[in-house]
């Protein structure tokens, strides 16, 4: 599957989360929730996937993890805040840029309407 292939899919799934669980829970809490809803739609996903820093050609201590990795192509970030800001628009460009991935999902699900909470982060694309 293509990166927006995969985000369509990553975004009814998410849709799907939101309906059943609304919104108030923990960040975990989703991307639990959301890596369960993937699998049931045979989408391959790993959750705490280890994004390395190399400076200088050297690796770096205390590197990132990205929340969800989708087909190995797309990043999703999850967040459950009062609003998205610039700060968290710039962590999933960080890490698209790091890992050379083009296309990053960060969905907010502390909102009303999960539409809402959406964003498309690209790389390059």
């Amino acid at each position: 599957m293509t990166e927006n292939e995969l985000s369509y899919e990553v975004i009814g799934g998410a849709l799907e989360v939101h309906r059943l669980l609304g919104p108030g829970l923990l960040e975990s809490t989703y991307e639990a929730a959301l890596k369960k809803e993937l699998e049931l739609r045979s989408i391959p996903v790993l959750r705490q996937v280890a994004l390395p820093v190399i400076y200088k050609e050297e690796h770096c201590e205390g590197g990132y993890r990205i929340d969800l990795l989708v087909g190995g192509k797309l990043i999703v970030e999850i967040k459950a805040v009062d609003a998205l800001h610039d700060i968290h628009l710039a962590q999933v460009l960080t890490y698209l840029k790091l890992g050379e991935f083009k296309l990053g999902l960060l969905i907010n699900f502390n909102v009303t309407k999960l539409k809402n909470g959406i964003r498309r982060v690209v790389n390059k694309l």
